[in-house]
């Protein structure tokens, strides 16, 4: 019989047939999973992307260029003073519902966290692997968004716009760890099991969830749009060579972290920061 922890590292070789070890899952038919899969992004990341899609739209139709407007990422949820930090808290955690789905919809089936490589059996190559790729992808992301801005290709993106109390760096940070398990369980973890369990070729799943992740950026311009479609790809590589969702987590959560922070540390500091 198939273990958890075989089965993940089936999972994690390109090559292994899902039909090899299919057999000791709870498996849905696959029209059924099908629906599984339309049914949780329809109302988690899928719908994002279709607000950010008309958010797109919207301001392309209002003859503005796209350099001239902003796309706020973490913002002031309330104006009522000493309550924005209640909604802030509330907020990131009704948007972490979604994982939650999914990994009881994986329980349901007989499939643990440790399937898509969600777990603690490797916290420091996990760590390792995750601060390099977001030193990597961080640096050529930022180089990415600059160019696009003065190309007229992406919004003035603000990622933070809280009020300067003393809980405003917690936040940011727990808004951070937000982004990276949400995408990183959904679009790589969920997702690329999924399509692999419905018999996608790999190259195929990947790109579908790099379309998908750059799809609920598009409220950021077509430069942001771009940028995280490749990023997705190079994860969802990343993911099919180690057959673990936790380093992405990490450099997801660190790429964030370092943007949050940074920019409420630096705006109207530096120059070359639009």
């Amino acid at each position: 019989m198939v273990t958890a922890g075989d089965d993940a590292r089936a999972y994690g070789a390109p090559d292994a047939p899902e039909s090899q070890h299919r057999a000791t899952l709870s498996l849905p038919p696959p029209s059924y999973l099908r629906w599984e899969i339309f049914a949780v992004f329809a109302v988690s990341l899928g719908a994002s992307g279709l607000n950010a899609l008309l958010d797109l739209i919207g301001a392309l139709l209002s003859r503005k260029s796209l350099s001239s407007q902003q796309a706020l990422l973490v913002g002031p949820l309330s104006s009522i003073s000493g309550f924005d930090l209640v909604l802030q808290l509330v907020s990131i955690a009704e948007a972490l519902t979604p994982v939650v789905l999914v990994l009881y919809l994986m329980a349901r089936s007989g499939e643990r966290p440790s399937v898509i490589g969600l777990d603690a059996s490797q916290p420091g190559k996990d760590l390792l692997r995750g601060v390099v790729l977001a030193a990597v992808i961080g640096g050529a992301g930022l180089g990415l968004y600059i160019c696009a801005f003065r190309l007229g290709m992406s919004l003035n993106i603000v990622p933070e716009s809280l009020p300067a109390a003393w809980w405003r760096i917690p936040v940011l940070l727990l808004s951070a760890a937000h982004d990276g398990l949400l995408e990183e369980i959904l679009v790589i973890g969920y997702l690329l099991r999924r399509l692999d369990q419905l018999g996608w070729a790999p190259w195929k799943a990947i790109a579908a969830a790099a379309v998908l992740r750059g799809s609920y950026h598009l409220y950021q311009g077509f430069g942001a749009f771009i940028g995280n479609a490749v990023l997705g790809a190079a994860f969802g590589f990343l993911y099919r060579r180690w057959g673990r969702v936790m380093p992405l987590v990490v450099a997801h959560t660190l790429i964030d972290a370092v943007t949050f922070v940074g920019y409420a540390v630096l705006v109207h500091k530096v120059s070359w920061l639009p």
